[in-house]
């Protein structure tokens, strides 16, 4: 059996999709949407370096009306009120204006309709006599709506006009953003940096990244084929969370470095530490084993799992068990694994191998019913093998006519020409020598 490569066996998959669609950003209904008083409140506090015009009480009542609808669950009488009052938008003041659409967009917030939510928030930044706190929060709660609706470019859009109005240092909310829309955007080198620095960020702090983050960070990381950096991120997330899947994937990224020691010592730690549950993983630290010339522990872990019903009763199973054994220089024990591969598989591949197991073991009839089994089930990748273990078998229990039979058989295969011809003429002089040893014995 011929193994591949570390690197292709424990080739790793695309292995954050998931977490990453866990972490992105959508805003709650108390961040989303100012209520009136604190609206209000901003409106007075920037009048003295803006002049934003007043919410009059009339407005501010039948706002309240609206709102209350809505939240007492009659959403279309909340949506009615407010066409009423749009109705006399003509007479309203541009703050006026601005928290009726700041209202429709709470109320289609709420109801999960975010096209509609993201126009009417567009039409609240639209008007220019709202207070500034106002316009930035409801900017950027526009990237964060348009994030949730996977309109990617949008957000790269509103997160630029929130840019140029704000004068306050950037929040680690506003990296994520960035990271995540330019990761699904996959322009993964700007993404990176925006989660580098909400990691850096958090690191100054003396706080521990959220694990979104990290998971973020890795997969820009491989998706840039900067699989040292990988790696970097993996080890940190094996310190900092100690999951299963973790300790799984720093194994498969040091066999993918070219680090096989550390591989194959990651991933036996964490067999101990009973991480290794799946037939998946079993499997993975199965061929690690033998890739490193331990191939009784490669056995014993597959078997195992067998045994266990982790991993299925299937010929690949059973072959690879067999084949390990036979790595380990247990030939013996390698027969019941290949006989029950032979079984479940209608070529007879297996049944070659078992059949070449036999001859070394020196069961020379199980070793000629194999071979015989095995061409005639056929399917074979080198039938000229299974005739050599036929010649072979036969030669040992001197059927000597048998034995040259099956090899002229063999001779007319390439692959196995020469060794068949000497085979036969070497098979030819035995016969020659019993003859003559039996005809002076008589």
């Amino acid at each position: 059996m011929k193994l591949l490569p570390t690197a292709k066996l424990l080739k790793l998959t695309l292995f954050c999709t998931a977490a990453i669609s866990t972490s992105i950003v959508t805003p709650s209904a108390l961040s989303l949407i100012p209520g009136l008083q604190v609206a209000t409140a901003y409106a007075e506090q920037e009048q003295k370096t803006k002049r934003v015009p007043a919410l009059r009480e009339k407005v501010y009542s039948q706002l309240a009306r609206a709102q209350k609808l809505a939240d007492d669950g009659d959403v279309k009488g909340g949506l009615e009120a407010l066409d009423s009052i749009q109705e006399r938008a003509a007479s309203m003041n541009s703050y006026e204006v601005a928290m009726m659409h700041n209202f429709y967009g709470f109320i289609y917030y709420n109801e999960n309709d975010l096209p509609k939510a993201i126009a009417s928030f567009e039409k609240v930044v639209a008007e220019e006599a709202i207070p500034e706190s106002l316009r930035l929060s409801t900017t950027f709660s526009l990237a964060q709506l348009a994030m949730a609706n996977s309109d990617y470019t949008k957000v790269i859009s509103f997160l630029d006009d929130w840019d140029s109005i704000n004068t306050q240092p950037k929040t680690e909310g506003y990296y994520l953003l960035r990271a995540q829309t330019y990761y699904q955007l996959k322009d993964y080198k700007k993404g990176l940096e925006y989660i580098s620095q909400v990691i850096a960020l958090s690191d100054s702090e003396g706080k521990i990244p959220k694990e979104n983050w990290l998971v973020l960070q890795r997969a820009m990381y491989y998706s840039l084929n900067q699989t040292d950096k990988v790696v970097e991120v993996l080890e940190r997330m094996v310190k900092l969370y100690n999951k299963p899947e973790y300790w799984v994937q720093l194994s498969g990224m040091y066999g993918e470095t070219g680090r096989e020691k550390q591989q194959l010592a990651v991933i036996e730690a964490a067999y101990q530490l009973g991480f290794l549950t799946s037939k998946s993983d079993l499997r993975q630290l199965a061929q690690v084993y033998l890739y490193n010339g331990l191939a009784f522990k490669a056995a014993k872990v597959m078997s195992d799992a067998i045994d266990k019903d982790i991993a299925e009763k299937t010929a690949k199973n059973y072959a690879f068990v067999a084949e390990a054994m036979i790595q380990a220089k247990e030939d013996e024990k390698s027969i019941t694994y290949f006989a029950k591969a032979a079984d479940l598989s209608e070529h007879g591949k297996y049944d070659q191998r078992l059949a070449e197991v036999f001859v070394n073991t020196e069961q020379y009839e199980e070793a000629a019913d194999a071979a015989r089994k095995a061409l005639d089930k056929g399917g074979l990748d080198f039938e000229s093998n299974a005739f050599v273990a036929l010649g072979m078998a036969q030669y040992n229990m001197q059927n000597f006519d048998a034995s040259i039979l099956a090899f002229e058989q063999a001779e007319k295969h390439k692959k196995s020409q020469r060794l068949a011809q000497q085979w036969i003429k070497y098979v030819k002089r035995e016969k020659v020598h019993a003859e003559t040893l039996r005809t002076a014995l008589l």
